[in-house]
């Protein structure tokens, strides 16, 4: 399971700051390269609606993305902060299904 985690190990979760145009980004982390970020998962403004076509039932869609370096500002594991929920702790509370279920490497699941 990646929380918990203090490094930026594949499998992580994390939240990925993009310049040029400025965006969010989270998911789970497939590779770090001094080329850029490859990941799985969704733009920070779709999570929400994301958790409720989940809990709805309904096919959910993350994508596998790559961000070259010349974009990434900023990332961060995503972590619980004292009593605030990590980003997975809300996903999941919201959608009923783990993270790592949603996030996994394999097929999308539905």
């Amino acid at each position: 399971m990646a929380m918990g985690r203090d490094s930026f190990d594949e499998g992580s979760l994390v939240l990925v700051t993009l310049e040029a145009p400025r965006q969010k980004y989270f998911g789970r982390l497939l590779r770090l390269t001094l080329a850029g970020v490859e990941l799985r998962g969704v733009g920070l403004e779709s999570l929400t609606d994301l958790a409720q076509q989940i809990r709805e039932g309904e096919s959910t869609a993350v994508s596998t993305v790559f961000f070259p370096m010349h974009r990434v500002e900023r990332m961060e594991l995503d972590e619980a902060r004292g009593e605030l929920p990590s980003l997975a702790q809300e996903f999941t509370a919201k959608s009923g299904r783990p993270v790592e279920v949603v996030f996994g490497h394999g097929e999308q699941e539905r």
